[in-house]
């Protein structure tokens, strides 16, 4: 007699919700401090460090154009933080117990920091447009004389404001750059 294998419909059911259960968390960047030693690992500490001086410069200039300036102090300060914690996930490799597709997430946060940095970048470089290179100079009497400068919009940065915001202009093209080249190598990482 040979004897038929019975099945257990529940041991069937089991193994099927097994089956169809989600992925483990996929990342391609390796975890630990040897993701500092890839690209896109230099280029995040890059991020860090460039964004942190737009974020130092900006407000060490005393913040002359609030309307214009806050948007690059909450971009530069909210990015620095993100992207801080994102090395620090990699670093310390709690990513891999995330489970979730870390390439999407890295795509979609480059693309979103650069989108907003991009923003930030335009608005310091017309703040510090705006001055023209122009420096009020005091007149002994008392008032200060402001030459007329063509355009529309005039801000009044002091020479030391000037040259903090000049530096904060070229350290946010920087980190907008490295955002961008990021964003790229994390969709070529994602698509492969």
């Amino acid at each position: 007699m040979s004897e038929q294998a019975t099945t257990n419909p529940a041991d069937t059911a089991a193994a099927a919700a097994a089956a169809t259960s989600f992925p483990g968390a996929t990342i391609s960047l390796p975890l630990g401090l040897e993701v500092l030693r890839t690209y896109s690992g230099a280029l995040i500490t890059l991020e860090i460090l460039f964004g942190g001086l737009v974020w130092i410069l900006v407000a060490s200039s005393n913040v002359p154009v609030p309307l214009l300036q806050g948007w690059v102090m909450f971009v530069s300060v909210t990015a620095f933080f993100l992207s801080s914690a994102y090395l620090t996930l990699l670093i310390t490799g709690l990513a891999d117990r995330v489970n979730i597709d870390w390439n999407v997430i890295d795509v979609l946060y480059h693309f979103v920091a650069l989108l907003f940095y991009f923003a930030a970048f335009v608005l310091e470089a017309a703040t510090t447009a705006a001055n023209g290179g122009a420096h009020f100079k005091p007149i002994p009497n008392g008032t200060i004389c402001i030459p007329v400068l063509h355009g529309n919009i005039y801000t009044v940065l002091t020479p030391n404001q000037y040259n903090i915001n000049v530096a904060a202009t070229i350290f946010a093209f920087f980190v907008t750059f490295c955002y961008g080249c990021s964003m790229l190598m994390g969709f070529k990482r994602w698509r492969m």
